[in-house]
């Protein structure tokens, strides 16, 4: 490894700075990509401007060497990806080095999710008292409109639009979004508001000393209902965001609206979150391609005869 170099600080300094102020990314994801960034620029050694593909390919092979995870290896080639993309539209370098490092592969995890049975049995909660209450409608926000444990921990009473039943959100890098609210939602979050006393707080939940709910507490409770409800305490907030949208492409079959309800920016990350089995693939496809129609007045010599043509 070549020996350490202060050369590129400066530039790297000015891309954190663009994620900072343009993109709104948040400290903790700033740090994170100083820490991996730093890294390559420390076993390179010399002006990052001046390296190839080759030295990004020994980067990697060093990574691999210090026994990380594929998936760290390939968060760390995405940020000096994203940092000589920054070079690049800086002028200061003419190709990006680390375009074509791909990374090695990752075994992705499909989310785990409840079925619609388990979705509705978990929902069947009483609400009898201020607290199974505010329970039912931290159910509703989170699998009724695949809320983030940070977006509903914080929602304001401004935000809500029960007229129109939309709920407004500020989610990663405080970017803005309206979100449908269910009808069983709306209803619930109607007598929330009416008898919890959170019409006198600025929060939709308040939680101690005029701070709003904290994340800890809502993890709590999920966990202490699906116990009850489900007889597992390993339900958390993202599983039902998963459950969200997986219920959603499944009925709906719109990847782009899906997209927009969960505030992504890349359709890459919905085709990440949810999934579909190829079965309900495959009835989609019998049901709307003209090609899986089958023509009954053919006969079995027709059919034959249709070869398919090379183009």
């Amino acid at each position: 490894m070549k020996q350490s170099s202060d050369n590129g600080q400066p530039w790297l300094e000015r891309f954190l700075l663009n994620l900072g102020q343009q993109r709104n990314y948040s400290h903790r994801t700033l740090v994170a990509y100083r820490h991996d960034i730093e890294r390559f620029i420390v076993f390179f050694g010399e002006d990052p401007a001046s390296a190839n593909a080759q030295d990004v390919s020994r980067f990697t092979v060093h990574l691999k060497r210090q026994g990380l995870r594929n998936s760290s290896i390939s968060r760390r080639l995405s940020a000096v990806r994203s940092f000589y993309n920054f070079l690049l539209a800086e002028g200061q370098v003419t190709t990006n080095p680390a375009a074509v490092s791909a990374g090695p592969r990752i075994k992705r995890r499909l989310p785990k999710v409840l079925d619609t049975d388990q979705a509705a049995q978990l929902l069947n909660v009483s609400a009898d008292d201020p607290q199974s209450l505010r329970d039912k409608v931290l159910l509703e926000l989170f699998y009724g409109s695949g809320l983030r444990l940070s977006e509903l921990a914080n929602l304001r009473l401004k935000d809500l639009d029960l007229t129109q039943g939309m709920v407004q959100v500020l989610g990663k890098g405080s970017k803005e979004r309206r979100v449908p609210l269910g009808r069983l939602c709306i209803a619930a979050l109607r007598q929330w508001i009416k008898t919890s006393g959170s019409d006198r707080s600025d929060w939709l939940f308040p939680g101690r000393g005029g701070n709003s709910i904290s994340p800890r507490t809502i993890q709590n409770r999920l966990k202490r209902i699906a116990a009850v409800q489900l007889g597992d305490d390993s339900l958390h907030p993202h599983m039902l965001r998963h459950t969200y949208a997986t219920h959603m492409l499944e009925s709906s079959g719109d990847l782009r609206g899906i997209q927009e309800l969960l505030g992504h920016s890349d359709i890459a990350t919905t085709q990440i979150y949810t999934h579909l089995d190829f079965q309900h693939l495959a009835r989609v496809y019998d049901n709307a391609h003209p090609r899986a129609h089958k023509n009954d007045n053919k006969g079995a010599g027709d059919s034959a005869s249709e070869a398919p043509q090379t183009n």
